[in-house]
């Protein structure tokens, strides 16, 4: 799925501070999502969580208390790009 992928500038970015190392602790909870929702199927829930499908793979994601994602997101967050295809290099 990697190959081809175009995103716009604002995605391609949060894609890089997903897989910035050492994790970002500045990555919003709302960029995340948008990426996400250009990228995978994915469903809001009442409780604030989002299942989202990437590929065969679905991950059910906790909507932050705070504006910005914690660290144990941004690891799923690039466990899923990464099986899917998507990294830095590719978009």
């Amino acid at each position: 799925m990697g190959e081809g992928i175009k995103l716009d500038r604002h995605h391609r970015a949060t894609v890089e501070r997903i897989f910035s190392h050492p994790a970002s602790h500045n990555i919003q909870w709302h960029d995340v999502l948008s990426l996400l929702e250009c990228l995978a199927a994915v469903t809001g829930e009442h409780d604030g969580r989002y299942a989202v499908t990437l590929g065969s793979e679905t991950q059910t994601f906790d909507a932050p208390r705070h504006h910005d994602i914690d660290e144990q997101q941004v690891i799923d967050l690039r466990r899923m790009l990464r099986g899917a295809g998507i990294t830095p290099e590719s978009t």
